[in-house]
């Protein structure tokens, strides 16, 4: 009797959702465009972007959308010490459906990306022991960028992480031509012997339990940076260490016994702060 009143009480809602199914079935919704204003969202595509300079070729990543007619300002994206990986790609992803075209440079060559801390490290401290190489081939993909016709002559910054946070902080000291450069989790290692102006704006994300950047180091780099005229920020996340922005710290943290850790709340602060410094600087919001 009690599985039968069960029934009963569930016949009314069955024959409304199959009332509701043959209504879709047969009469399926058309958007009517004059009543609702309909707008094609952002298609983002990746492609090689290659450039060469001191006889080595580099291949970039550049992101865009494509349904996007008008020229838009350009940001380089720097990888971490493993390379040009799908992290790197991804971030310039993001930043081309937020309306930049971006460009995730490769600074070591032939796209190669580390398999081991130990590789990674060479090839890191490579291009940071030799920083005017370092900065041709930025130089190189930087006009190489320029010349696309996605890019609009509006100036163009810069971002980066771990490795590349500190090439977009020496970018700066240096007085590259760039309106902004952002650093996250970068290591703050001054590699530019004969600072310049800059007067852009620089950006340090870093994880206030970090032990991988000294905090003597971070101070005089801000101090370097604020000497020469940058308007300078930093922002040291509680609890965050290390690789913060990743979701692949924690695997390579297990894997290699390295002091990394992706953070959720500095990862979403850290972000929405740079877009904020990234709108301010080349949209002049």
């Amino acid at each position: 009797m009690k599985a039968r009143l069960t029934w009963l009480c569930l016949l009314p809602v069955l024959m409304l959702a199959a009332s509701v199914q043959a209504q879709i079935q047969t009469n399926p919704a058309q958007v009517d465009s004059s009543e609702v204003n309909a707008v094609q969202g952002p298609l983002v595509k990746g492609e090689l972007f290659e450039y060469s300079t001191g006889g080595e070729t580099y291949q970039g990543y550049l992101a865009r959308n494509v349904n996007d007619k008008t020229p838009r300002p350009a940001v380089l994206v720097v990888h971490e010490w493993w390379g040009l990986n799908d992290y790197a790609k991804s971030r310039a992803d993001q930043l081309a459906a937020l309306g930049f075209v971006a460009l995730a440079v490769d600074m070591y060559g032939q796209g190669q990306v580390a398999t081991h801390p130990d590789e990674a490290g060479a090839f890191s401290s490579q291009v940071m022991q030799d920083w005017p190489a370092a900065r041709g081939r930025l130089e190189a993909a930087m006009t190489k960028l320029s010349e696309h016709p996605a890019v609009a002559d509006t100036g163009m910054a810069a971002i980066g992480y771990c490795f590349g946070g500190g090439i977009v902080m020496n970018m700066a000291l240096s007085g590259m031509p760039i309106e902004a450069a952002i650093s996250f989790h970068g290591s703050p290692t001054q590699a530019v012997k004969n600072p310049q102006p800059f007067e852009g704006i620089v950006q340090i994300h870093n994880g206030a339990e970090d032990p991988l950047v000294k905090r003597e180091a971070l101070t005089s780099m801000a101090k370097a940076l604020k000497a020469q005229g940058a308007e300078v920020k930093v922002v040291n996340y509680p609890t965050a260490t290390h690789g913060f922005t990743s979701h692949e710290a924690d695997e390579a943290a297990e894997e290699y016994g390295l002091p990394l850790g992706y953070n959720a709340a500095a990862d979403a602060s850290s972000w929405q702060a740079a877009l904020l410094a990234l709108d301010k600087a080349l949209n002049d919001n």
